[in-house]
């Protein structure tokens, strides 16, 4: 019996959980260079401004930011190059059936090592109206005072 390797998390996007209902998740592969895989296994990745976008029956992410990899020279590519997100046909169809739904957008949510690939993580999102969004930081407040008070109650 073999062992998998565990998901190692690269990168999270925690404003997209803030910001949006996520309706659908998706895992997509990155179409990388040598030396940006290099980076991203040291760490070294940022989706925090990225967007996605469907053009022409492909699915790109932009604003990923990849740093430099230290060792890499003349090989370094552009940190904020457009990247080719790698889904079947039939996802990205669906994808850009319900994005074009009032209201629908597409989110990158985490950056993970996956049995040595890169994988990223995409989800189908609804905007949060800003009532919706101080509901969400009520709901953490209570979650804490509850945890809180339950620690306390433990210690004596």
């Amino acid at each position: 019996m073999s062992k998998a390797k565990p998901k190692k998390l690269i990168a999270n996007n925690k404003k997209a959980f803030f910001d949006y209902f996520i309706e659908d998740k998706y895992e997509a592969g990155i179409s990388l260079h040598g030396t940006e895989v290099k980076s991203i296994r040291m760490g070294k990745c940022s989706i925090k401004e990225s967007y996605i976008q469907i053009e022409g029956g492909e699915i790109f992410i932009y604003g990923m930011h990849i740093s430099p990899y230290e060792k890499g020279n003349i090989f370094n590519k552009d940190p904020l190059r457009v990247k080719k997100l790698l889904l079947h046909k039939i996802e990205i169809r669906k994808l850009q059936r319900e994005s074009e739904v009032a209201g629908y957008t597409i989110v990158p949510l985490n950056v993970y090592l996956d049995r040595g690939l890169v994988k990223l993580e995409i989800g189908l999102a609804k905007g949060k109206k800003l009532y919706d969004k101080r509901e969400t930081i009520a709901k953490k407040d209570m979650r804490r005072e509850q945890e809180k008070d339950f620690k306390i109650k433990n210690l004596y």
